[in-house]
């Protein structure tokens, strides 16, 4: 099988397309051939060397969620067949025409859905979902606020508030892209260039009024996330593109009550991700196959040029996912 590799930590040019054994499944497991994959952030971290794939996982072959079709079965599959369209969330090896994945831990494409609008799902909305549903616990009527809105997980999160009832505040430093997400679902459009935003979000919604905050970003964002929200409020944790570090005036946490709390499907055992993806499929999945939620895909470009598709993304350039496909 084809595959791209990560020949040393570096830049774009450290990526080349190498031929691999094709992987044999084993009990429980289904081969994927896979037709279109998303590329992530994870993906660029891998490659420059800050972001090993977890233990199970090819350690030089990135590539973190899969579109594609069952074209083998290990001993004890009894969920699929040969020719099933599956889609799903791996820790590694996603960019190869070929992966092993547990059986359980696959998903059912909407029938109205291509390879490349399905290969920009698992991440971003498996990751949204888990954020509002199981971490920020969003109920109907809450104000909801999305950081770096018009990225994949972003836009999955917009969507996903939107349907659960919420109101729902996007943020990012390019108007541009602001004006793109507000059919997504965005209620209050927030451009996030200087460090008023906080300001900007008070004057959307009122103070202390934002019950759950999706942070992509980190960094110095933290102080202002403190600010807006409401008692009883919480903050989750997805992203560090601003950094890792900041001050935490604990004052603020206590007298609001509030939780932080950060997450991270990636290196998650086997077990936890099973449970996600079951959920997922029950709750999330009728909801793509009735139109209510759809995928962002910002361009799709076959894995011949995945450097330059890594460079695009470094850029920040895009709306929603990039897919690459295998020609």
């Amino acid at each position: 099988m084809r595959a791209i590799v990560i020949t040393g930590a570096g830049g774009p040019d450290v990526l080349e397309s190498q031929r691999r054994e094709t992987p044999e499944p084993g009990v429980g497991q289904v081969r994927v051939r896979v037709r279109a994959s998303g590329l992530n952030r994870a993906d660029l971290m891998q490659r420059e060397g800050h972001y090993p794939a977890p233990s199970g996982a090819p350690a030089d072959i990135p590539g973190i969620e899969y579109a594609g079709e069952v074209d083998a079965l290990g001993p004890g599959v009894t969920r699929w067949r040969a020719g099933d369209r599956v889609m799903g969330l791996v820790a590694g090896g996603a960019h190869a025409e070929q992966l092993c994945v547990h059986e359980r831990e696959a998903i059912a494409i909407p029938a109205a859905l291509s390879f490349d609008e399905a290969a920009a799902i698992p991440e971003a909305f498996l990751t949204a979902y888990d954020a509002l549903a199981a971490r920020a616990g969003v109920q109907l009527g809450e104000v909801v606020l999305v950081h770096a809105a018009a990225s994949g997980v972003g836009t999955a999160a917009i969507q996903l508030a939107s349907v659960a009832g919420a109101t729902v505040i996007g943020t990012s430093r390019s108007a541009a892209k602001l004006e793109r997400v507000r059919a997504l679902g965005v209620t209050h459009a927030v451009h996030a260039e200087g460090d008023d935003w906080p300001e900007r979000v008070e004057a959307a919604v009122g103070a202390n009024a934002v019950h759950a905050v999706i942070d992509l970003v980190g960094g110095a964002y933290l102080a202002g996330n403190l600010r807006v929200l409401a008692t009883l409020g919480r903050l989750v944790l997805i992203g560090l593109t601003a950094g890792r570090r900041a001050p935490l005036d604990m004052g603020v946490v206590l007298a609001k009550r509030a939780t932080v709390v950060g997450t991270v499907l990636r290196a998650r055992p086997l077990e936890e991700k099973i449970a996600l993806a079951r959920e997922f499929e029950s709750r999330v999945v009728p909801l793509f196959e009735r139109g209510a939620l759809r995928p962002v895909v910002d361009r799709v470009l076959p894995f011949s040029e995945v450097r330059a598709a890594h460079e695009a993304l470094a850029r920040n350039d895009t709306v929603g996912k990039i897919v690459l496909r295998w020609d």
